[in-house]
């Protein structure tokens, strides 16, 4: 593991939410993400579930679509456009939108922590892999992990459009 790039309490890499050819996601510059930490301290997050079965999502297009909408007609602001991911089981995923103020009647969660970002790439069927890798990373890196999300940076459409399928894998880890 590389040095990495400490930010600043609730500060995101940035994303240039111009750079959208697909008119869907932004495209994704891993270096911007590659070994950062994170720091959070109560940043507001708008807590969504989806299911799935056997780890395929079932529902997600139409919750996500649904929680962007709350979150536009609630002139809140999407930290840029990151998403957490936290998969509970084959059954039930959760899902944190990053925002600039609490959306009423939304489920709000408010996160603190310290997150080290890895980026991976390559189709989502290898997240357990990339799960097991990041935890062995860490602990020899001498961490502590408590938790561990997922940031995908692009859909499947958009990941074949752009010819490469990054995720951000970000370990909570001990401070």
């Amino acid at each position: 593991m590389q040095t990495l790039i400490d930010l600043p309490v609730n500060t995101l890499p940035t994303v240039d939410m111009s750079d959208i050819p697909t008119g869907c996601c932004p495209r994704f510059d891993p270096d911007t993400w590659r070994d950062t930490a994170l720091h959070f301290d109560n940043m507001p997050f708008v807590h969504v579930s989806t299911l799935s079965f056997m780890h395929l999502p079932l529902n997600m297009s139409s919750t996500f679509s649904a929680t962007f909408e709350a979150i536009r007609s609630a002139h809140a602001r999407a930290r840029g456009y990151l998403v957490l991911t936290h998969h509970r089981s084959a059954w039930h995923d959760d899902h944190l939108f990053a925002v600039d103020r609490p959306v009423e009647g939304a489920d709000m969660t408010y996160v603190s922590g310290t997150f080290h970002t890895r980026i991976f790439e390559g189709p989502y069927g290898d997240v357990p892999r990339w799960h097991d890798q990041l935890i062995s990373e860490m602990t020899a890196a001498g961490r502590s992990v408590q938790d561990v999300y997922w940031f995908y940076t692009t859909c499947p459409k958009c990941a074949k459009a752009y010819g490469a399928n990054f995720v951000v894998g970000l370990a909570q880890v001990e401070p």
